[in-house]
């Protein structure tokens, strides 16, 4: 993103057109790059025509807001202003899209997930026989305990380990270390014997655009872990689809249509309703929010907990949008290269962390 903002200043322009320059990045680079367009603008004297769905960017850069819907302006003032007293249902809806609340209320149960000294490791190899001289020490001796119903949140920089975590729970890729699934030890399991608890852990993806194959109807995408479980007959498995789309908030009439058709909430909503048809306990939900606009976001989240009140789900949450992570997560984690830095109670850890990076984390995502 710095190489980009360097080719876009090479010409020393009056005006600089920053769109949507933040998304996808981790709270703390976000700020850095805020830091950056702010330092050049006044260094420059340029312009800065800022284009985002990130409010608390906008807030903090913007002197004047103009807000869009359906291709026109409806409504326009400056910053403060507008924040404080917006004028307009759609702005006002806008600014109400933020996610609040905390998590579910749900029972708390025994342990349904296990991880002791978990470890994944990626050679590093050089000269002319490939030796290993290192190791990259993606997940770096973890330990966590999650009961039944809860939600943890695993938070972090970009490259801190958090998505290889996920993987490794589930056994998508290799590692050393234990993992039990309501007590049954899944490392010591073949790749064959851990498939029946396939239908028991699911995953929702971050990017609604590229998860979902575009050579398959949405009746097919929903309805393929049931056909790889055996799951019930033809008949039973489409009224289990139809089902789950219904459960997510979507019409199951257009299920025939393939996923181009639909917008990345509907997508998003979609992979969802793939993970929940096949009545998991566990589902690892890896930045689903982080491709949606807030208002989207906002709709996601409260799914998500209704969802999980609803059928005592056990949520484990990766991101790096820790306003998400809040209104969702029991439990939380802090990931800096590899390792555990702070771990607890949610609510405790954002209203008063420990640790100097937690702060950092916080801070950087306004939340403090």
């Amino acid at each position: 993103q710095r190489v980009m903002i360097a080719m876009a200043l090479a010409n020393e322009p009056e005006l600089l057109i920053a769109d949507e320059p933040t998304t996808a990045l981790d709270v703390t680079v976000q700020l850095k790059i805020l830091e950056l367009l702010k330092e050049l603008q006044a260094r420059l004297g340029m312009a800065l025509l800022l284009i985002s769905h990130d409010l608390n960017l906008v807030r903090r850069i913007a002197h004047r807001v103009c807000v869009m819907q359906q291709g026109c302006i409806v409504e326009q003032a400056d910053c403060e202003t507008l924040f404080q007293s917006p004028q307009h249902p759609y702005t006002q809806e806008l600014l109400a899209a933020e996610p609040s609340g905390g998590p579910a209320s749900t029972a708390i149960g025994p342990p349904l997930l296990e991880v002791d000294d978990l470890k994944v490791w990626f050679p590093i190899k050089k000269g002319f026989l490939r030796n290993t001289v290192d190791y990259v020490k993606a997940v770096d001796g973890i330990n966590l305990s999650l009961p039944q119903g809860q939600t943890l949140g695993i938070v972090g920089e970009s490259g801190s380990g958090k998505s290889t975590l996920g993987l490794a729970i589930l056994r998508l890729i290799a590692s050393k270390g234990g993992i039990r699934f309501e007590g049954q030890q899944l490392d010591t399991l073949s790749q064959q014997q851990v498939r029946p608890l396939r239908r028991e852990m699911q995953v929702v993806f971050q990017d609604p655009f590229g998860s979902l194959s575009p050579r398959m109807c949405v009746s097919e995408i929903v309805g393929e872990g049931l056909r790889i479980h055996k799951m019930g007959t033809p008949a039973e498995q489409e009224a289990a689809i139809i089902a789950a789309l219904k459960e997510v908030g979507l019409d199951p009439d257009p299920r025939h249509r393939y996923p181009h058709e639909f917008s990345g909430g509907q997508r998003q909503r979609i992979a969802i309703a793939r993970a929940l048809v096949l009545k998991p306990r566990l589902i690892l939900l890896d930045e689903p929010t982080s491709a949606l606009d807030r208002t989207v976001q906002r709709q996601v989240v409260e799914l998500l907990r209704s969802l999980q009140a609803k059928y005592n789900l056990t949520y484990l949450f990766i991101s790096h949008d820790l306003a998400v992570v809040k209104a969702l997560s029991h439990q939380l984690m802090v990931v800096k290269h590899g390792q555990v830095v702070e771990q607890g109670e949610a609510s405790a850890i954002f209203a008063e962390p420990q640790h100097a990076y937690t702060r950092q984390l916080l801070e950087a995502a306004f939340l403090v």
